[in-house]
């Protein structure tokens, strides 16, 4: 007799934000699902969301609960703090009502130049990922290392700590991301130290860890690297980068060993978000 072993389902928790009741959106929303059969959704509305505080207050819950927000808000002040809200604590959200507006005022303006600029502000969010990409590309492995002082977030670290994969990943939530490699022996860019607090985060790990990483690495060049998977080589790298880690005890050290990219950003955002609460107001 064959064992037929059940597997549950998930059930995927929505918030549903509006700036008035939100039947709207929970019935676009219940009508987009119909595609997706078997899947378990259980539907949260909060209607008559008109506060950065109100939105806030969402957004951590959706953070506890591991929810993603659907939104139709009218403003768009709103709509632009939700997006960022939601960004800084890596919760994503989708906006029904900002694409529709922007829309029909290039389809309804009189002229292209009746209302300059409206069409890229109501798609505030799209034009910010696009450009968060085009930055993280720009400076990923220490390029343009003078321009740091325009991102929003710098990650150091030395090969294979995931810092590129990272700066992609951030820059797809929106956040302009650049990187900086820690080599032995070669000092980096004297910008960095230069940045304010809460902007830069050095990642490390473990030194057998590393070895094994770079190991592929190593092998897929025909073995051209060196002592680049060498445990003791590894090992005094990862101590000439904590040497230039306590340089400035305010940097955030961040062990990515055997984390997911999307632990090592979740981790990344919420220190970020703790520098945030302290800046001046």
């Amino acid at each position: 007799m064959t064992e037929v072993i059940e597997q549950s389902i998930p059930t995927y928790q929505i918030f549903v934000i509006s700036d008035g009741t939100g039947g709207t959106a929970e019935q676009m929303l219940r009508a987009a699902l119909t595609q997706f059969f078997g899947t378990e959704v259980k539907i949260h509305r909060f209607p008559e969301v008109r506060t950065e505080e109100q939105v806030l207050e969402i957004v951590e819950e959706a953070v506890r609960v591991q929810s993603f927000i659907v939104h139709t808000v009218v403003s768009t002040d709103m709509r632009s703090r939700i997006a960022d809200i939601g960004r800084l604590h890596n919760v994503e959200t989708i906006d029904l009502m900002g694409p529709l507006l922007a829309q029909l005022t290039y389809q309804f303006s009189d002229a292209p130049s009746g209302r300059p600029g409206l069409f890229r502000k109501l798609n505030k969010e799209y034009f910010q990922r696009i450009e968060a990409m085009e930055f993280a590309f720009r400076h990923d492995d220490g390029q343009r290392a003078k321009e740091l002082n325009k991102a929003d977030l710098v990650l150091i670290g030395v090969s294979r700590t995931f810092k590129t994969p990272l700066s992609i990943y951030l820059a797809f939530k929106g956040w302009l991301v650049g990187n900086i490699p820690i080599i032995s022996d070669i000092p980096p860019p004297a910008s960095m130290f230069d940045l304010p607090e809460g902007k830069v985060f050095c990642l490390t790990t473990n030194a057998n860890h590393l070895s094994v990483l770079r190991s592929v690495r190593h092998e897929h060049l025909g073995g051209s690297t060196g002592d680049y998977a060498k445990v003791d080589y590894i090992r005094k790298e990862l101590a000439y980068a904590n040497r230039i880690f306590r340089k400035r005890p305010d940097w955030p050290i961040i062990d990515v060993t055997k984390k997911p990219i999307e632990e090592i950003a979740t981790d990344i955002l919420s220190r970020k978000r703790s520098f945030k609460a302290v800046e001046p107001g």
